[in-house]
């Protein structure tokens, strides 16, 4: 047997999915098997593989014992001249395999090799090639001096920012998204150390490959698609705890008894750093919407003030409600506009300018009510009260508008109008639109776009051709595409997505005879059409 791939899956049987379709297609004409380990899952991802991919050698482990011990499964069972750990959130290209097997073959000192990885989006993954954590290195990117000069060779180590991601290229750290191994190899190295039960695993078995005389190989003559994150989100503070952790067992594991002291002190102050600033970001993410909305109400309200002497109004009508307006008044007003907006679901659903404004206008009803019930208000404070909630009006689209500029991914799913056309031959095409039809807030549908470069059916919702994509896109000023895999490979896709750098465009992919469609750490479930 010339070559083996081993999955570990856990609860991401979609993503599964669309690996092995792409694995498949990979694989023709080289003598493969293909296993998936799966630990536990809860998904029917099981139940999938057995009836979609019966040639596929399942293991399913009746529980968790983590991603060193499950790949170690599959490996003694292995027959393989070379061994390729692939994450199920991942989707290579129609050449990866053959281009990586001709390299191994030609390059005898390769114990490893890594490829190219691009994200959901079309964007590089720095971690496709990385030096090993020494201490030094891993002070760099704590205090950001590696984010700061990303291509120094002093300051760069992490991600070796200073090697071009285009050229062929020696690296210390192979990632475990794809790690191509010789089967020799293992047979010196040993296989995952099972101490790591997530993370670190990649570090420790690339140095032990270096450690046994062999080099490990950055590849990026070919590519692949990782959905960073969706076996393992990334940003919550267990995936800190673990992956840092993890760092420790490495340290402890490799380095003198001095510097792996200095880096456990540097991981574990690390741990409770990022975890805070994980928590922060976390919330900040979940309420982003309302965060730049009071902030932007608050800051042009006060600076309308400011200008109209607003204050002069209030000296003259001594009304101990209203003249406390700048203060308590004023935020507490702001308050119960983001609590309105929140409960009429202005931050989950896609917003229409008219919904914020009629939230708005109640708003100001029940105040000007509540004033009126305690108060007598003259028409300048009533007028002022009035001008209020038109500035918080205005400052709300600002806000969005803003946001919207800086893509926060959060937020711009909901408020962005969004503009979709499929990519796709007419069949499959119009089973997609079938399936963002049945969705309540489907309303951006545009087009089809011919995957080839002649439209076949003129009378179709055709908007053009893929090799007018990018006329396309500033014609119909596009900002979601979707791609059926039915009618494009891997290869195209990506191609399509590298072609199509510096657009700000949402890519998403529907699979064949399936009822959702896969973005980048999203995945939208629909009806059976």
């Amino acid at each position: 047997m010339k070559f083996s791939i081993v999955i570990v899956n856990y609860n991401v049987k979609y993503f599964l999915n669309q690996c092995l379709k792409s694995v498949e297609l990979a694989c023709k004409n080289i003598e493969s098997e293909v296993f998936v380990v799966d630990n536990n899952s809860t998904d029917q991802s099981n139940d999938m593989v057995e009836k979609e991919f019966p040639d596929v050698k399942l293991i399913a482990n009746k529980d968790n014992k983590g991603f060193s011990f499950a790949n170690n499964q599959a490996i003694k069972a292995s027959t393989g001249e070379y061994v390729l750990l692939l994450n199920p959130d991942t989707i290579v290209n129609t050449d990866t395999f053959s281009k990586i097997i001709d390299f191994m073959d030609k390059t005898p000192d390769a114990g490893g090799l890594g490829v190219k990885m691009v994200d959901g989006q079309g964007d590089f993954l720095p971690e496709s090639k990385r030096g090993f954590p020494t201490p030094t290195v891993a002070f760099y990117k704590m205090f950001g001096l590696t984010l700061i000069f990303p291509k120094s060779r002093t300051f760069g180590k992490y991600h070796l920012g200073y090697l071009g991601e285009n050229e062929i290229s020696q690296v210390d750290v192979l990632s475990g998204a794809f790690m191509l191994l010789r089967k020799t190899t293992l047979e010196k190295t040993g296989l995952l150390d099972e101490s790591y039960f997530m993370y670190g695993e990649d570090v420790d078995l690339s140095y032990r490959i270096i450690k046994a005389g062999y080099k490990n190989y950055y590849f990026p003559d070919t590519q692949i698609i990782h959905y960073k994150g969706e076996s393992t989100k990334r940003t919550n503070i267990n995936y800190i705890i673990v992956f840092y952790k993890a760092m420790i067992i490495f340290a402890r594991t490799h380095f003198s008894k001095g510097n792996a002291k200095v880096f456990s002190l540097l991981l574990n102050t690390a741990i409770y750093v990022r975890a805070g600033i994980a928590l922060v970001v976390g919330i900040a993410r979940k309420y982003v919407g309302q965060i730049f909305d009071a902030f932007s109400i608050a800051v042009i309200s006060t600076l309308a003030c400011l200008l109209l002497d607003a204050t002069s109004i209030f000296e003259s009508n001594p009304n101990p409600v209203i003249s406390s307006f700048g203060t308590l008044y004023h935020l507490g007003t702001i308050i119960l506009i983001i609590f309105a907006l929140s409960i009429t679901k202005c931050y989950t659903e896609s917003i229409k300018p008219s919904k914020t404004l009629l939230t708005l206008a109640s708003v100001l009803a029940i105040t000007a009510g509540g004033l009126f019930s305690q108060h007598s208000l003259s028409i300048e404070a009533a007028i002022s009260l009035v001008g209020f909630f038109g500035i918080a009006y205005f400052a709300i689209n600002i806000s969005r508008k803003f946001l919207n500029f800086l893509n926060f991914e959060e937020y711009v799913k909901v408020n962005e109008s969004r503009r979709i056309a499929v990519i796709g031959e007419k069949s499959e095409a119009t089973r997609v639109k079938g399936m963002l039809q049945s969705a309540k807030d489907f309303k951006n549908f545009v087009g089809f776009i011919s995957p080839q470069k002649v439209i076949s059916d003129l009378k179709t919702e055709y908007i053009g051709k893929i090799d007018q994509l990018k006329e396309v896109i500033e014609i119909y000023d596009l900002n979601e595409i979707i791609f059926c895999s039915e009618d494009l490979n891997p290869q195209k896709i990506i191609e399509q997505m590298n072609d199509l750098e510096g657009y700000d465009i949402l890519y998403k992919i529907a699979p064949p005879n399936s009822s959702y469609i896969i973005g980048s750490r999203t995945i939208i479930s629909f009806n059976k059409q």
